[in-house]
């Protein structure tokens, strides 16, 4: 099955790969098994682990990997001393192996990372670019409508502004009428009761048959 993964290392991911890389490094293996081992437990590729390795994590345990590598040599060395002397030129050589094997695979796996940061440079580039476009255009379209309806709300803010104004005219013109009305009914009010006084205080007379004037009683004919 092919290992594809898009998501992000984590920091228990980047710990098992250093962890590994520096166990491997301690046991005489290579940073490539290391990768591999590593690819297989977290379904990425060996190359997605070389890239990691070279390009975030290694930097951060400079010392961890000069250690490891010290003690895969006195390691060496001390299997060195149980074997007879006649071995020395062999264990010369596989020191001299080693150390050539160490700048190889170093070689090699920083041409693999660079490989694949240069891929998942240009794809992450890409997508991030695409995600901007689409970001931009939806912005756009979200500035557009909010300008109009920004136009449409002050339009409807003109429109009321008007009727607002209109209707504090009639208000105005109804208090003048209802003003004039009071005043009119005021007017009124007081004549009728100028009129009734007026009525009650002038008695009405007339002559009785001797030839006296007699008042006669209000409400009678």
């Amino acid at each position: 099955m092919v290992k594809v993964r898009q998501d992000a290392w984590s920091h228990e991911d980047d710990l098992l790969l250093a962890e590994t890389v520096l166990r491997h490094i301690r046991e005489g293996s290579t940073q490539l098994n290391a990768f591999e081992e590593v690819g297989d437990k977290l379904n990425r590729t060996s190359a997605a682990c070389g890239f990691r390795w070279n390009a975030e994590v290694r930097n951060k345990y400079d010392s961890a990997i000069d250690l490891a590598k010290r003690q895969r040599k006195e390691k060496k060395r001390a299997m060195a001393k149980n074997m007879k002397t006649t071995r020395k030129p062999i264990i010369a050589m596989e020191q001299n192996y080693t150390d050539q094997l160490d700048r190889d695979e170093n070689t090699l796996a920083e041409k693999q990372g660079n490989q694949e940061m240069t891929i998942d440079t240009v794809i992450n580039f890409l997508h991030g670019l695409q995600k901007d476009y689409y970001a931009s255009n939806q912005s756009k379209v979200t500035l557009e409508a909010t300008q109009n309806e920004k136009v449409k709300l002050e339009e409807q803010v003109a429109i009321l502004k008007k009727q607002l104004r209109e209707t504090e005219k009639q208000l105005a013109t109804m208090q003048e009428d209802y003003q004039a009305f009071i005043q009119i009914m005021d007017r009124a009010r007081k004549m009728a009761v100028l009129e009734d006084n007026g009525a009650a205080s002038s008695p009405a007379f007339r002559m009785d048959k001797n030839g006296n004037l007699q008042q006669i009683a209000q409400g009678s004919n």
